[in-house]
């Protein structure tokens, strides 16, 4: 018989920590990015099948949603990308530390707001050129 009660599921005893949390996000960002793939491909067959349909698709692309949905598709990008190498240290055996995991999260995170900051201003010049 046990003497002390053991939790059946690692979620009840382990601690949130942050690179759980960047793991979390690696895996929704890749989400984001299968999902713009999946639109990219509508889109590739609106213009191969019907260019009406690519017209309709284009003035949503240009609208504010699509606008929002490319600064998404943009954050997960600069994300996944960023966390991709860390992870690829990671697999060369370097950073596991837990002051060099602490850096390269912050790493990763300030890289990912650099690349949408970027964007954000080139989005800004582009919507001010003729």
């Amino acid at each position: 018989m046990r003497s002390k009660f053991r939790p059946l599921s690692p979620y009840l005893h382990y601690r949130w920590q942050y690179t759980s949390t960047l793991s979390f996000l690696h895996r929704l960002s890749g989400v984001a990015l299968a999902g713009a793939f999946i639109l990219f491909v509508v889109g590739l067959i609106a213009i191969a099948f019907n260019l009406s349909e690519y017209a309709a698709i284009a003035r949503a692309a240009g609208g504010r949603a699509g606008r929002i949905l490319l600064l998404i598709v943009m954050a997960s990008s600069g994300y996944h990308l960023s966390n991709g190498i860390r992870h690829l240290a990671w697999d060369a055996g370097f950073g596991f530390e837990r002051g060099q995991a602490r850096r390269s999260a912050w790493l990763v995170l300030l890289a990912t707001l650099a690349i949408l900051l970027s964007l954000c201003v080139a989005l800004a010049v582009r919507a001010h050129l003729p």
